[in-house]
């Protein structure tokens, strides 16, 4: 579309000039996502008049009026049984772009009737074809004369009346004649996989020939959708559901969920993935409105917790956007949305009071889903918080079944703090929950509003420490040389060092120290850095010193009595260093640079002590 021209010296106004390839140019790369759309138009204009011959004749029986699609490789056509337009509509509706044939003739009033709302699905045939031919005929007058329009790609048009024999019955036939570069559209396998494809779910009879001879006619929607389909036995019907879901998206359902939502008219199923997908991947969702197929990735139907589910819906009362490619938000949609989100949540609760064995399949693929869910949903989270999986002491196992076990149930802030702990605390006799992953954290901390006699709290270095048994007074003073050889060694990492024994004895030492305290160290030395001079030690004395690392010698470890009698000050500074080492090392966090080359250099340092002692 051009700018408009400039006004005339008497002030009259213009009309717009309209550069029709401009505009099907910005149909093609903005409005629509892919030319195909172009039968899915016609589609929906034909039905659109479907309905409204309807109107006009309710008391023709069912099945009277329907739709034919024809494509032999030369041409494409379109012919329905529907309303028809007279030389008038042609003029107004066929020659206006952006005019709606459902805004006139009282039809607005019923406009919740038809799928089309904006009147510029004919121009998207100019996407595959540089002429459109229509030949249609009234049935609002019984004697209505034929009236055929043709359309040019260069925004050109002719309209002439005929007599009726040129079309002897009403309704309208599209016809277009291809571009030789739209073959992948327009081939007559395409047109028939293309009619399914947007069709399959329509009301209306819908059948497709492709002109060879003998050649049979073949339904496009030879059934009504699964869900509207009457079985002997609800087991049929939820195996007729599965296999539909499977065809759908080419997956076996875990199991089917009917959605049905009297109010908008909606009805159809969430199919559950049988595996688990990232947290916060969006699977798209096919939506039909009034059997005509939208879209294949409308995720605004659902909410994002949803994201174990694909569904396919067909709606009455959802309105499309332009495109016609996805919905329209609004009031509707949102209600929409949070039923559908009800009905998921009544699916879980069932799985959870009658069938144990579902719901445990369930979780095992889905439980961060039902996490996310149970975080921000108090009657989830009071249903399945027992049921859900955690990473504990005591294994992969149920909050239920750890709290049985546990009094007192202790949780760490992150995973490498879980991992640095883990073992030594089991052989304590601790229960400590992994919360180091998406919401464990938080949901371990609710675990006392479904069991009230259930205790829990954060785990931090001193609970752990107060569980190690203390050294005897006689071998604490045997040690204490070496102790403070290897404090001094270790300062550099604030880092103290205590004996104690703890099981398991394989374990030589532990390294206490968790992310907040490393954080709050290198805050603190930057700033010391940074401010320096009197101000610097002024604030430096003021400020709470930060919490220290700890590494907790095993008395209970072979390696670790030989290096606390080592006597020699170097080689005891060096064991010290590659305790430390292996205990970073095994709690499985990021090394800082200085840590890595004290490993590296206690390594190489006690392989030179060994190598003197042999020579």
């Amino acid at each position: 579309m051009t700018l408009p021209l400039p006004a005339s010296p008497d002030g009259a106004d213009r009309a717009f000039q309209v550069d029709l390839r401009g505009l099907v140019d910005l149909l093609s790369h903005h409005l629509y996502s892919s030319p195909r759309v172009y039968l899915r138009e016609l589609l929906q204009n034909a039905v659109d008049a479907l309905t409204a011959r309807r109107g006009l004749e309710p008391g023709a029986p069912e099945g009277a009026f329907g739709i034919r699609l024809f494509a032999d490789g030369s041409v494409v056509r379109v012919e329905d049984d529907g309303v028809g337009l007279s030389e008038a509509d042609v003029h107004t509706f066929l020659a206006t772009i952006g005019r709606s044939s459902k805004r006139a003739d009282g039809i607005a009033e019923q406009r919740g009737d038809f799928i089309g709302q904006f009147g510029i699905g004919l121009l998207s045939c100019f996407l595959v074809a540089d002429e459109i031919h229509v030949l249609s005929r009234s049935a609002r007058t019984p004697d209505a004369p034929a009236v055929e329009w043709r359309g040019h790609g260069d925004g050109s048009y002719s309209v002439r009346t005929l007599p009726a024999s040129a079309r002897p019955r009403p309704g309208t036939t599209v016809t277009l004649t291809p571009r030789s570069d739209t073959g992948e559209w327009t081939r007559p396998d395409q047109v028939h996989a293309l009619g399914r494809h947007f069709g399959s779910l329509l009301r209306h009879p819908v059948c497709f020939s492709d002109g060879t001879a003998g050649a049979p006619t073949v339904s496009v929607n030879p059934e009504p959708a699964p869900w509207a389909r009457t079985y002997p036995t609800p087991g049929s019907r939820s195996r007729a559901l599965a296999a539909y879901g499977e065809e759908v998206f080419g997956f076996a359902p875990l199991d089917t969920i009917e959605l049905d939502l009297p109010a908008v008219g909606l009805k159809g199923i969430a199919c559950v993935l049988p595996e688990a997908v990232p947290a916060g991947r969006r699977h798209g969702h096919r939506v039909h409105v009034k059997g005509m197929l939208l879209s294949e990735q409308a995720d605004e139907i659902l909410p994002e917790w949803a994201f174990f589910v694909r569904c396919v819906i067909d709606a009455e009362s959802l309105r499309p956007t332009a495109s016609r490619e996805s919905l329209y938000e609004d009031d509707t949609l949102a209600a929409v949305r949070d039923a559908l989100a009800e009905r998921l949540r009544e699916w879980i609760a069932r799985a959870a009071a009658s069938d144990p064995e579902l719901l445990g399949r369930f979780l095992q693929a889905h439980h961060l889903a039902v996490k996310s869910l149970a975080v921000h949903d108090d009657e989830i989270l009071r249903l399945l918080l027992p049921w859900l999986p955690f990473e504990t002491t005591d294994g992969h196992t149920t909050l239920d079944e750890f709290a049985r076990t546990h009094r007192t149930v202790l949780v760490t802030s992150s995973v490498e703090e879980f991992r640095q702990v883990a073992a030594i605390a089991s052989a304590a006799g601790l229960g400590v929950v992994n919360g180091g992953y998406t919401y464990d954290r938080e949901l371990v901390h609710r675990l006392p509003e479904i069991r009230p006699e259930a205790s829990v709290a954060d785990l931090d270095p001193a609970t752990l420490t107060a569980h190690l048994d203390p050294v005897d007074r006689e071998t604490e003073l045997a040690a204490s040389a070496y102790l403070a050889l290897a404090r001094d060694a270790l300062a550099v990492f604030d880092c103290d060092v205590a004996l104690r024994t703890f099981h398991p004895a394989s374990a030589p030492a532990l390294l206490v120290d968790s992310r907040e305290a490393r954080h709050e160290r290198t805050r603190s030395q930057l700033a010391r850095e940074q401010e320096g001079g009197l101000w610097g030690d002024i604030l430096g004395a003021l400020r709470q010193e930060a919490p220290r690392a700890q590494l907790i010698l095993n008395q209970l470890n072979p390696l670790v009595r030989t290096a606390v009698a080592i006597d020699e000050p170097e080689l005891a500074r060096t064991s010290a260093e590659a305790l430390y080492g292996q205990a970073a090392l095994l709690s499985r966090r990021p090394l800082r640079p200085a840590e890595s080359s004290l490993i590296n250099r206690s390594f190489l340092d006690l392989l030179a002590h060994a190598l003197r002692k042999d020579s």
